[in-house]
């Protein structure tokens, strides 16, 4: 019992509940740029590029069977038909996928990264620290400045 007590108390913790949620949300964001690829950008570059199909480019291995009918152009029937190709406009197809899922992670990142950054310049700010500086702000600090300074401009002007 002690071991599925234990168990229970693991999975309720809030970083694997997390992570499950987040595991979830992303396979979620990986269907939305798979479709996204697919069915907007990938045609539109083929139209861009004369009605280019990315998902037919592909590179035949093996001899096509006897007893094929098919399309000689399309990789999916190829494939069915145990034809071996490599599939490099699938490739292509999901190496977008991977710059776009990344370009828009890299956006998120960013903006919480500023955000976070926002929050911490404000809670500085409230704490007394105008600079942003991590060092607290002492008001006598600004007088032994401001003697300094003067001093300084005493020295110039007397050695002028």
């Amino acid at each position: 019992m002690a071991f599925f007590d234990e168990f229970k108390k693991f999975i309720a913790r809030g970083n694997v509940l997390q992570l499950a949620v987040g595991v979830v949300i992303g396979a979620s964001f990986g269907k939305i740029t798979t479709a996204l690829t697919e069915s907007v950008i990938m045609p539109t570059i083929g139209w861009l590029f004369g009605s280019v199909d990315f998902s037919n480019w592909f590179i035949r291995l093996g001899p096509i069977p006897a007893s094929y009918d098919g399309s000689r152009t399309s990789y999916v029937e190829l494939k069915e038909a145990g034809v071996a190709m490599i599939g490099y406009g699938d490739l292509l197809t999901q190496v977008v996928n991977f710059l776009i899922l990344a370009f828009a992670l890299f956006l998120l990142v960013k903006a919480v990264n500023r955000a976070l950054d926002a929050i911490e310049r404000d809670e500085k700010e409230a704490a007394g620290n105008v600079d942003g500086s991590d060092t607290p702000v002492d008001p006598q600090l600004d007088v032994l400045r401001d003697i300094r300074a003067e001093l300084k401009e005493l020295r110039a002007a007397q050695a002028s």
